[in-house]
């Protein structure tokens, strides 16, 4: 049955894994200050390696302060080709809002 104009083909989203009728996501969260104790626990270990060490503490940093913007290299000089398309969209836009 084809779909109408506008109308999602999955509607619900993707459905959600339970275990024990919770979902997975759920499980996993009852379970961060107990992940962030063992991170921590290999960063101050002295007898683990280095590497181990940059994981912990990358993992950590990551999650709380998220991970760091990525430079894509590039690099948009606006001309007025580029602006007169902006201006066309922004007209579209708001004719089709109202």
């Amino acid at each position: 049955m084809p779909f109408k104009p506008g109308q999602s083909g999955n509607p619900g989203g993707k459905s959600k894994v339970l275990v024990d009728g919770r979902t997975l996501t759920d499980l996993a969260r009852d379970h961060t200050a107990k992940a962030v104790d063992a991170l921590v626990k290999v960063l101050d270990n002295a007898e683990a390696s280095d590497a181990a060490k940059v994981s912990a503490a990358t993992a950590i940093l990551d999650r709380g302060w998220g991970r760091p913007k990525q430079d894509l290299g590039i690099e948009m000089k606006p001309d007025e080709a580029t602006a007169a398309l902006l201006e066309q969209a922004r007209k579209r836009a708001a004719t089709s809002q109202g």
